[in-house]
């Protein structure tokens, strides 16, 4: 299976180059975050002050930029580390949690996206809102759109930023413009999680820094977290349980894993 082979591939080699990604994320998963990189075999790091943010995003092999808890001080963050991330060449990533809930998110997360992110990762309400493509109906981060529903809207926004866009739901979809990509991993005890989300963010990021091909590296890190996640719900009593039981996931994940619950191959 293509799904199978790439995604082992470059999960084997985020776990021999153990690449640095940096984080600007919000309070509401750093931990989180921080655990499920580390359990997949990549280092995180979480720093937003913009005395060092520039300096540091130069050291990282990738960037993600999550607006979930933003502020005026962390946008200002935000732009110094994507302006140097560009510079240096290091890819980066755009979440733009809860776009949809205030016009500050909005106009935040559209400037982003104009700043050449390799890739945008959002629900189907955020990548509505992002793409300016209607009413998207979100509230915060909840998902209310089918991932189906914003398909055109995410290929559209991929060709108006030039960035991969990963819209994850019950299916996740991934593409450029001009390829599709769709994912059917996950299981539905992930959405009583907060976080997951970002944490499939962070994951996508470290499969950047090993994958020159965005769309490749995308769609193999949604397969990964995906497939850890139905390996975490088949053991798990409930959402709390769930949590320790993806770290331990992403940590056993391997051939034999992604061939036992992976459904079928990208299409």
């Amino acid at each position: 299976m293509e799904a199978v082979d790439t995604t082992l591939s470059l999960l084997q080699a985020v776990r021999a180059q153990r690449p640095l990604v940096h984080n600007i994320t919000n309070f509401v998963v750093m931990n989180n975050t921080a655990n499920a990189l580390l359990a997949l075999g990549a280092s995180p790091a979480m720093l937003h002050a913009t005395d060092e943010v520039e300096e540091f995003t130069a050291l990282s092999q990738a960037l993600v930029v999550n607006i979930g808890t933003l502020s005026s001080a962390w946008l200002a963050a935000m732009k110094l580390a994507v302006a140097r991330a560009n510079q240096s060449r290091v890819p980066w990533l755009l979440d733009p949690v809860g776009v949809g809930a205030t016009a500050y998110r909005r106009a935040a997360a559209a400037d982003l996206s104009r700043r050449t992110p390799a890739v945008i990762r959002g629900n189907a309400s955020e990548i509505l809102t992002l793409a300016e493509a209607g009413q998207a109906g979100g509230k915060g981060v909840d998902a209310d759109v089918a991932a189906e529903g914003a398909l055109d809207a995410a290929q559209q926004l991929a060709r108006d930023t030039g960035a991969v866009v990963a819209m994850t739901g019950a299916v996740d979809y991934v593409c450029d413009g001009q390829r599709t990509a769709h994912v059917a991993a996950g299981d539905a005890l992930m959405t009583r999680v907060t976080g997951l989300g970002c944490s499939a963010s962070a994951v996508t990021a470290a499969f950047l820094a090993v994958a020159p091909d965005a769309f490749i590296a995308a769609t193999a890190a949604l397969t990964a977290f995906g497939v850890a996640g139905k390996m975490a719900a088949a053991r798990a009593r409930g959402p709390g349980s769930l949590q320790v039981e993806l770290l331990d996931a992403l940590y056993a994940l391997d051939r034999a894993a992604l061939l036992a619950h992976l459904q079928r191959d990208w299409y």
